[in-house]
């Protein structure tokens, strides 16, 4: 007799991920890393993904596999079944059909909400209306702030699981000769005559580059030998050069692009600001305290479950510009915080944002998922 898709979920339970993504940012970034530290054990299914996204994910050895409508991805999970763990907004929806009408245990992964327009906020709304479905088994929360927000929506405290992002060990470059250990990647000094600060993210509202301009300008001025840089790209880009421009400063504070590798980047700033208005557990944030640079952001989201302020960062009130610059400019005149600060956070990092200690966790909440009566 023939298996039906119910019987072979049962029988294999792959955790296939459902994305909808443009690039490889903060989630992406995250779902690359899980999947690696426990190999052979997942599958992602893209929804309308750039060939460059699917590239680096076939390059990494993560099998994946491209839809373009919801038709299409029922047709492939009828044939290719699992457990279904969807990360954003369209893949959650998506997957929610799916999980109803194939008869699938679903997970949903929340990385954040920015709910700034009315269209993310209808976002929002259902995407924590579908958390209270049967269909939904567990929801896995990045930080407590994002978990908090369910509590409050409904959803069923025993469905929900924070699980902060975490990093993978980091890389190590062989030796010339196989007779030595392997090495760390070399330290690089960081000037403190010509510091460089840094924004590492999307050119886009919720991640407040405008509010890091709003310090940096301030600081420019103040300070002739102050440079920085913003790292990304989005729609704001166009406006944020001209702000630049307009202010004198296009020599001294840089717009270099998306960047594939932030490690150079990271060794070489003295500060790295988060000006986020929103935030889950920003993975960019792990890699600087992995990597030693000295931290200050807004406190807002999953930011003050990682940094606490003058332990392992600095924190300014959200949206406050004019603490933030203040905070900036306290670790460019002290070296020794800033390095004091820096050896805290990579403690905090490889203690509780490790993860291969944390994939314990991931494996708890998809063991229980598979076996959980809906609630």
């Amino acid at each position: 007799m023939g298996q039906t898709v119910n019987d072979l979920s049962r029988a294999v339970q792959p955790i296939v991920h459902l994305i909808h993504s443009g690039g490889f940012y903060g989630a992406e970034r995250m779902l690359l890393d899980h999947c690696l530290v426990t190999p052979g054990q997942h599958r992602v299914v893209f929804l309308n993904a750039p060939a460059t996204l699917l590239e680096r994910f076939a390059k990494a050895g993560v099998p994946s596999h491209n839809c373009q409508c919801l038709k299409e991805l029922l047709a492939h999970l009828r044939h290719q079944p699992g457990l279904l763990n969807a990360h954003n907004f369209k893949a959650q929806v998506f997957a929610w059909v799916c999980a109803r009408r194939l008869h699938l245990p679903l997970v949903l992964t929340q990385h954040g909400f920015t709910p700034r327009s009315l269209k993310q906020k209808l976002y929002t709304w259902i995407s924590l209306r579908l958390c209270r479905s049967r269909q939904v088994r567990r929801v896995a929360c990045v930080a407590q702030s994002i978990a908090q927000l369910h509590v409050q929506a409904g959803v069923a405290e025993a469905k929900l699981r924070v699980i902060p992002n975490g990093l993978p060990e980091p890389k190590l470059i062989l030796p010339a000769s196989t007779d030595g250990p392997p090495l760390r990647e070399p330290e690089v000094r960081r000037d403190e005559a010509e510091p460089l600060v840094g924004f590492v993210g999307r050119l886009s509202a919720e991640k407040g580059p405008d509010l890091f301009l709003d310090a940096l300008i301030a600081l420019c001025h103040q300070r002739p030998g102050l440079k920085a840089v913003l790292l990304g790209d989005g729609e704001q880009n166009q406006a944020l050069r001209q702000r630049i421009e307009d202010a004198g400063l296009a020599l001294r504070i840089l717009l270099p692009g998306y960047q594939n590798d932030m490690q150079p980047w990271l060794k070489r700033l003295n500060v790295l600001v988060l000006s986020s208005r929103t935030e889950g557990t920003p993975m960019i944030l792990l890699e600087a305290m992995q990597a030693g640079t000295p931290v200050v952001a807004f406190a807002v989201g999953g930011i003050p479950d990682v940094l606490q302020h003058r332990h392992n960062g600095l924190l300014a009130k959200p949206l406050d510009s004019a603490e933030l610059e203040r905070r900036i400019g306290e670790l460019l005149d002290d070296p020794g915080l800033a390095e004091e600060l820096a050896g805290a956070a990579r403690v905090t990092q490889r203690k509780y944002y490790h993860l291969p200690t944390l994939a314990r966790s991931w494996d708890e909440l998809y063991r229980v998922a598979r076996e959980a009566t809906p609630v």
